[in-house]
């Protein structure tokens, strides 16, 4: 055996058993989810390693088995419950994940049949799989999905749901079998989940548990008091339809709700177009919509495609960009923040999530590593929602790799080599050089980023290079540069050089409470920033403050109190204002008039066209109040996707709720 041969043979063995704990993985999820209705990781994570699963099976099917995740439907079915076949097998569907995937799909499918290219496109409920089967119109029989093949008879718990006909809204003859999904509305499951904590009941991980376990009852009475609802998306066997469109009306006309936002699309580019339109508008549905099926129009070319393994290839179902995802940790490394804070970081295999391709991921410190156990090669699940930076959620112990061994925190600072200190309360280790390059590097940057200077052209690596230079030794240098020191540097033009000297020296002049924020206070950010400069007024009375005074002040307690004293005794804090003063940098008041003044705003949620910070400032700069959290003195709240508790409190305390749309209308 050549070297060659020898290391793809090694490839391939890391592959297989790579493969075997995959598959290990998923049957104990899929057996916890589909067979006990319990959840140990989200769906989102378990599709994520359902996928790893597929992709490799896919570049290595030598190693595809019958027994594979990938190559059957569902758990075996529960036997409390009598056992009834599916005359037609409940199959699964095929997830794609992004717009290739659907391409990919499109090309397997067109190798077969020409010219299919005609979509008919639904929401994707999260919630129970179920068959109604009717005879003369009247619902005989209800069955789980089971395995696919063999399901479970929950009649007597299906008759209690009023969303679904006990009769038809229409004549018809002989056996007809509808399918379609049991699902929970969100402020039902609120409610129901508040009850349960009244009576001290374990509560529900969510919806669709809660709609599992209520279908799976041995007495209809639990399922009667449950909030469950029906969505039809499928007329299985009984009557005939040509397309799918046609189903989707006929349905309607039996006298079922279906699944929202339906469309017909001439081709795939149209398809993801809406896709796209829809994602964005999920979060406000009244249920939960964890993506969308896509099928072939024509029920005829269909059923032509036939079915590949348990999967039909006239069907596939689009997730949205997950918010959790599982991949595997390819090294651990630290990084230092401009307050010397030594912050562990998952270098990660990259994964798309949330939208986007995830690589790093924060492991917080020290202690949170040794919590959650992290180590080099480990599987993980990883969540990212909204602007948050991604986070290490949970190690998969069983995937875990033989010989791996636990990360040592540094004792030492990894840039410098200096030593490190932790905090009093024991949790953040710091860097005691003040000097430390990293330290300098993210002082500066944020002190001339969007919170503070806000000056363009000054990016995080223009930045580095001017340090590494030595033209830069804090923030307060950049108005000390001029045209000559930068075009000798690489890749700086003349006119490059002429438009960063220019930006720099339109910044002139600033806002008390941005300059406060510039200066990168430990623990102050944009809303303590405007709280200080209003109670202040001025730099030279904010140098002279005591933490006995700033206690008085709402939301500043006796640590930050203390930090803020220090920082402000600190040589270096007034070596840094002093320079300010001499570059020519002017500290104007905050505003105290303007439209929007003795108007509060509280921010949810991610915002399109404008980032978080750029939203507040421009509230401040207006005359407005930034608030962190809903209280009786907020006047709006500012409401994007994913938002989280806050808005619900908003509602509660009759706040005001705006789109970001509005509220660009409104700064404008």
């Amino acid at each position: 055996m050549n070297n060659k041969d020898y290391f793809l043979d090694m490839t391939k063995k890391e592959t297989k058993r790579r493969i075997s704990k995959l598959r290990q993985e998923i049957d104990h999820h899929r057996f916890l989810y589909h067979v006990q209705d319990k959840q140990e990781i989200s769906d989102a994570a378990l599709d994520s390693l359902k996928k790893e699963l597929f992709d490799l099976e896919e570049e290595f099917p030598e190693f595809v088995v019958l027994s594979s995740p990938t190559q059957r439907v569902g758990g075996k079915p529960l036997d409390k419950f009598q056992q009834e076949k599916h005359q037609v097998p409940m199959l699964s569907l095929l997830d794609a994940f992004n717009e290739e995937d659907l391409a990919k799909w499109e090309t397997r499918n067109s190798k077969i049949i020409r010219g299919v290219n005609e979509y008919f496109i639904t929401s994707k409920i999260d919630g129970v799989a179920a068959a109604l089967i009717y005879a003369d119109g009247v619902l005989q029989t209800a069955l789980t999905r089971g395995n696919g093949r063999v399901g479970e008879d929950v009649t007597h718990n299906i008759r209690t749901v009023e969303a679904i006909p006990l009769k038809l809204n229409r004549d018809v003859e002989g056996t007809v079998e509808v399918r379609g999904e049991i699902y929970i509305l969100k402020k039902d499951f609120d409610v129901l989940n508040k009850g349960r904590v009244k009576d001290e009941q374990a509560v529900f991980a969510n919806p669709r548990n809660a709609a599992a376990g209520s279908i799976r009852q041995l007495d209809p009475g639990v399922a009667a008091n449950r909030p469950l609802r029906f969505m039809a998306w499928e007329i299985t066997r009984g009557i005939d339809v040509k397309t799918r469109e046609d189903e989707y009306e006929t349905l309607k006309d039996l006298g079922f709700a279906v699944p929202p936002q339906a469309k017909l699309v001439s081709n795939l580019k149209q398809a993801w177009q809406h896709l796209q339109k829809t994602e964005k508008t999920r979060q406000g549905a009244k249920f939960l919509i964890d993506g969308a099926v896509l099928k072939i129009n024509s029920l005829a070319t269909s059923k032509r495609l036939g079915v590949i393994g348990k999967t039909p290839r006239g069907s596939v179902a689009f997730k949205y960009p997950a918010e959790e995802a599982t991949t595997q940790v390819e090294d651990i490394i630290i990084q230092v923040g401009r307050t010397g804070a030594l912050t562990p970081v998952a270098v990660l295999k990259p994964v798309q999530i949330a939208g986007s391709v995830v690589s790093r991921a924060t492991l917080h410190n020290a202690d949170e590593i040794k919590r959650k156990g992290v180590r080099v090669g480990d599987t993980v699940i990883i969540r990212k929602a909204g602007d948050i930076i991604p986070e290490v959620l949970e190690v998969l112990l069983n995937m875990r790799p033989d010989k791996s061994k636990a990360f040592r925190f540094p004792k030492n600072c990894p840039f410098c080599e200096k030593e490190t200190y932790q905090d009093k309360d024991g949790v953040v280790v710091r860097c005691k050089n003040a000097d430390c390059f990293p330290r300098q590097r993210e002082r500066i940057i944020h002190a001339l980023g969007k919170s503070g200077f806000d000056i363009d052209g000054l990016g995080d690596k223009i930045i580095e290079q001017l340090i590494q230079a030595g033209l830069l030794e804090d923030a307060a240098d950049a108005w000390d540069l001029k045209e000559g020191d930068l075009t000798p540097l690489e890749r700086f033009a003349e006119k490059k050089a002429k438009n960063i000297i220019s930006e720099i020296q339109s910044h002139d002049s600033i806002t008390f409470s941005r300059f406060l924020v510039a200066l990168g206070i430990p623990g102050v950010g944009i809303v303590t920033a405007q709280d200080l400069a209003r109670e202040f007024k001025t730099i030279k009375r904010f140098m002279e403050v005591k933490a006995a005074r700033l206690v008085q002040i709402e939301g500043i307690g006796e640590k930050l109190a203390e930090g803020i004293v220090d920082y402000l005794a600190d040589p270096k804090t007034l070596e840094l204002i002093s320079k300010y003063q001499k570059a020519g940098i002017v500290i104007k008041q905050s505003v105290s008039g303007g439209p929007l003044v003795n108007k509060t705003f509280v921010f949810t949620g991610s915002l399109e066209g404008i980032t978080r910070e750029e939203a507040k400032q421009n509230v401040i700069a207006k005359g407005g109040k930034v608030a962190a959290a809903i209280g009786d003195k907020v006047t709006y709240l500012v409401s994007g996707e994913k938002a989280g508790s806050k808005l619900e409190k908003a509602k509660k305390l009759n706040v005001t709720v705006l789109t970001p749309a509005q509220f660009k209308k409104m700064i404008q």
